[in-house]
């Protein structure tokens, strides 16, 4: 009895082990791993997921008018529905990176799974019309074994964050905490997660514009993720 009273607490921890490593921002079994850039430099990557969707025009017109170019982690079953707007984002010099096909939790699912999810996705990217780097996000910030072993197996990153204003219920859904969220918790080589693209991100898509604006005074200035990194020590 206490050898399985023993072994069951063993499974328990190897679990809760697991568990925290597939949430994890800064560890992962295999390959890098990428939620902020080591820089002195006031500068900053800004980073939109999901979508493309209803917002498109909206976001890009923004960043437009703010002289900002930053990167869109887009999802491959969205830009099959949207290859317009997927093209529209390309065609004004923002950075495409690659967030699955179906928006699915990369955890205890099965090499080839992975393998098409990302591969489809980078198909579609280059059919909007973007030629530079694909960098990966997985959803949810969620990775273990087989999807990081792929990623470093080809060369590339695990692409996460450092503020995500969005996480806090009390701060999500409110355009001016938001902006206040990122502003108290910046600092050089942030990258910043924001959900812009559907309907129900109104306060998120509000609170970019002020972002901007607080960012440019404090000194800040805003990229893609690949300009970041090559601003890295």
């Amino acid at each position: 009895m206490k050898k399985i009273i023993l072994c069951i607490i063993l499974l328990v921890g190897i679990a809760f082990l697991l568990f925290e490593v597939s949430k994890s921002r800064d560890f992962q079994f295999f390959g890098g791993i990428i939620n902020q850039a080591e820089t002195d430099k006031k500068i900053v990557a800004l980073t939109f997921d999901d979508g493309p969707s209803v917002n498109t025009d909206e976001i890009l017109s923004i960043l437009r008018e703010e002289d900002i170019k930053a990167t869109f982690y887009l999802t491959g079953k969205e830009m099959e529905e949207n290859m317009e707007d997927a093209k529209k984002i390309a065609d004004e010099g923002h950075e495409i990176g690659n967030h699955t096909y179906s928006h699915t939790r990369m955890v205890l699912k099965s090499p080839s799974f992975i393998k098409e999810e990302i591969e489809k996705t980078d198909e579609l990217i280059r059919q909007a019309g973007f030629e530079g780097d694909i960098h990966f996000r997985p959803p949810y910030g969620k990775k273990l074994l087989f999807l990081p072993y792929y990623l470093s197996k080809h060369d590339r990153k695990t692409i996460l964050w450092n503020i995500e204003p969005e996480t806090f219920p009390e701060i999500d859904g409110n355009a001016d905490k938001i902006t206040e969220h990122v502003v108290e918790n910046i600092e050089p080589g942030s990258i910043i997660l924001l959900h812009v693209m559907y309907e129900s991100r109104e306060e998120s898509l509000k609170s970019v514009k002020k972002i901007i604006s607080s960012l440019k005074e404090q000194g800040y200035q805003m990229t893609t993720v690949s300009d970041l990194l090559k601003h890295e020590k």
